[in-house]
């Protein structure tokens, strides 16, 4: 997969990583316009990654309309998530408001470089990020092959079983199929979020705190679902969740069958229960 490596730091102080998603910060002061990124950097020149195939358990999501404010999923696991992440781009004793800002953490920075080709509609480089420098130059051209994604904070992290598998359809097919090696072998071990998955097997809603206490799904599902629930003045029926999904017209390709569809139709809603009849890995999401 043709990609630009970047090299630079990641520095976390001030900001609130959590399990997918981490600042950046190149080392050359143009490597974002060189890259052909439209980022958002802040005035350092830090931009926000989305990690690339990956999908943690939330910490702190806010849907965009709405009273709901700052939601979790079981702080567990996505706190467990975020820490990993931190733990293996090498950062140590990290400390976190209880917003899940971090005050302070050893080393306050850390090198590292991401390969990435462009840059999602919140402004995000989507990237796979690597702990540490690379012996090859910056800024350039590099084609990712699935021995080289094995190092990546992103497949170390589906390993762990502490993440689950997203896809988008920018992403070649050979790269999702390492990631998806990564994916089986931690659902057979029992790792991270596999014990305790209902995506396929269904959750039933009986308030909100379900979603955020107990219910352990694809985080996917978690953010329709408490987008819907946010503009429904505390009623937690889920009578009008399929129409709301077909309404948000999430595109995606089912890889099993090669069926290009919607996300609503790979959900089942019964009563106050929903689930998804494929599996994570199965999914590809047309990017909006």
């Amino acid at each position: 997969m043709p990609m630009t490596l970047i090299k630079g730091e990641y520095r976390v102080v001030g900001a609130a990583p959590d399990g997918d998603s981490t600042r950046f910060y190149p080392d050359a002061a143009d490597a974002w316009e060189r890259a052909g990124l439209n980022v958002r950097p802040n005035a350092a020149g830090g931009a926000q990654l989305r990690l690339e195939g990956i999908d943690a358990l939330e910490t702190h999501y806010t849907p965009a309309v709405g009273d709901l404010r700052n939601l979790h999923q079981p702080h567990d696991l996505g706190r467990a998530a975020a820490a990993e992440l931190l733990r293996l781009l090498g950062f140590e004793e990290v400390v976190r408001r209880d917003d899940e800002v971090v005050t302070s953490a050893t080393p306050a920075t850390r090198p590292g470089h991401i390969y990435t080709r462009f840059a999602d509609k919140y402004g995000r480089a989507v990237a796979f990020a690597y702990a540490g420098t690379s012996d090859q130059p910056d800024l350039a051209a590099v084609f990712l092959d699935a021995a080289a994604l094995a190092g990546s904070v992103n497949q170390q992290l589906l390993a762990s079983g502490l993440e689950y598998p997203t896809y988008y359809s920018k992403l070649f097919v050979d790269l999702r199929a390492a990631l998806n090696g990564a994916v089986e072998e931690a659902r057979a071990a029992g790792r991270g979020v596999w014990p305790d998955d209902v995506t396929m097997k269904g959750v039933t809603v009986d308030s909100l705190a379900t979603l955020t206490d107990v219910a352990v799904v694809l985080p996917k599902l978690f953010r329709r679902l408490v987008d819907y629930l946010s503009i429904n003045n505390g009623d937690v029926s889920l009578d009008g969740l399929p129409a709301y999904l077909a309404s948000r017209d999430d595109r995606l390709v089912v890889v099993s069958t090669g069926q290009i569809t919607g996300f609503d139709n790979v959900l089942v809603v019964d009563g106050q229960t929903v689930r998804t009849t494929r599996p994570p890995e199965d999914l590809v999401f047309i990017e909006g």
